[in-house]
């Protein structure tokens, strides 16, 4: 069924994004409802990838189920993992090393951006956050708030342990090196937007000085914080080297940061009271991927750099998972070039990506379409700058610089590690 030649589909999937972006008090409702009246829709008048009615959606579940089991287990993981590492009063000692005025916020952004080229970007956001919190007195203007997200998705751009997009770039057969080339973009992008977004928030509300008091480290907390990184990193890298197949078949890093959280009980507590607000978020991400799965998108347009350019802005409305999984399907990507714009472009809009969604569990203010693009607009012009850099420096040349990758059929979802899984 079409109107005016397009999809169906595609229109209620539009109904739910502007749902969304309007009614932002009620984003799980109009997400998980909107899920629901497509998979209606598609059961009772369309099909699943060919295969009609219920047995469509099954063969669907069967194939997304990984990559929803990553999510869920790493958001509701990550969201005890911030609150760990806020409760280690690691964070009180910011202010003993950071810059008493602006630079001490773009200080901070870089620092995300670092850590999320070795962590997950959804840990990255979290932490990012938890610190924010600390320094700003829980007054973080939103504008940060996007630049938060921007720093941990800009810096996972260019690792195969930094995003999920870029796992399955690596699991395809696409070198590490490959990838790697993104951060000529992004290091550019943080740069902008991250000076910008620190000014703004140094004039909301300037970063504390001094330390509250004598300062004493939870050791315990902060050990578990770490053994949960430790582990969710190191099972990725080794299955990745041993048995990727693995990965595509079981959502082995969720289940590494929940194996590692109660290992660790009886050290430290859990704030086990946090899991249900973390539970409607993952909820409310979960429809959104499960929207964009069951769209019918058997294809992208023909391999180019405006292309690419392109699907970073879709990436902010739009799971960046099967945009990548198409793209390695159909090759001839510069996939650094790639890996900058799936893997950023999701900042643009707070339900962009995964880290986005988790930091505004944290910080519920964020969940406005329109005060998120007011505020946050230089992750925008960060995203369009870091991609002219990337021309113009590195230069398109997928042959050169990636060729197609040497396993090119991506049949199940990636792991989802360190995402931005978006929608």
């Amino acid at each position: 069924m079409t109107v005016a030649g397009i999809p169906l589909d595609f229109i209620l999937f539009a109904l739910v994004l502007l749902g969304v972006a309007v009614f932002h008090h009620h984003t799980l409702r109009v997400a998980f409802w909107g899920m629901v009246a497509i998979a209606v829709y598609k059961i009772l008048f369309g099909d699943f990838n060919g295969t009609p009615g219920v047995a469509g959606l099954t063969q669907l579940l069967h194939h997304e189920w990984v990559t929803l089991g990553n999510l869920l287990g790493l958001l509701l993981g990550f969201a005890l993992l911030a609150d760990h590492f806020e409760r280690s009063h690691a964070t009180d000692l910011l202010p003993r090393f950071l810059p008493d005025d602006w630079k001490g916020g773009f200080v901070l952004l870089v620092m995300i951006a670092v850590i999320s080229s070795f962590l997950d970007n959804i840990a990255a956001a979290m932490i990012g956050g938890a610190m924010a919190h600390v320094l700003y007195k829980g007054r973080v203007h939103i504008g940060f708030l996007a630049a938060i997200v921007a720093a941990s998705n800009a810096g996972g751009a260019g690792s195969v342990v930094g995003d999920t997009t870029t796992t399955m770039m690596w699991i395809a057969g696409v070198r590490p090196g490959q990838v790697f080339e993104a951060y000529a973009g992004a290091s550019v992008a943080v740069l902008f937007f991250g000076v910008i977004a620190a000014r703004q928030q140094q004039a909301f509300q300037p970063i504390m000085k001094d330390n509250p008091g004598e300062v004493r480290l939870d050791y315990g907390r902060l050990g578990v914080v770490v053994f949960m990184l430790a582990l969710a990193i190191a099972t990725n890298i080794f299955l990745n080297l041993r048995n990727p197949q693995l990965l595509t078949d079981w959502p082995m890093i969720g289940l590494a940061v929940w194996v590692a959280l109660l290992l660790t009980v009886p050290l430290r507590r859990p704030t086990w009271s946090l899991l249900p607000g973390a539970l409607r978020g993952s909820i409310f991400l979960l429809s959104l991927v499960m929207c964009a799965a069951m769209m019918p998108v058997k294809a992208l347009p023909a391999a180019s750099w405006s292309t690419a350019f392109g699907l970073g802005f879709v990436s902010a409305v739009f799971d960046n998972i099967p945009l990548t999984a198409l793209a390695l399907r159909q090759g001839g990507y510069d996939w650094g070039f790639l890996a900058y714009a799936v893997g950023f472009g999701g900042s643009m809009i707070w339900f962009g990506s995964s880290a986005g969604v988790a930091l505004c569990n944290m910080y519920p203010q964020g969940r406005s379409v329109l005060s998120w693009l007011r505020g946050g607009w230089h992750v925008a012009v960060g995203y369009v700058l870091g991609y002219a850099v990337l021309m113009a420096v590195v230069g398109w040349d997928p042959d050169g610089h990636a060729g197609k990758p040497s396993a090119p059929s991506v049949e199940s979802p990636a792991p989802v590690q360190t995402l931005p899984a978006k929608p």
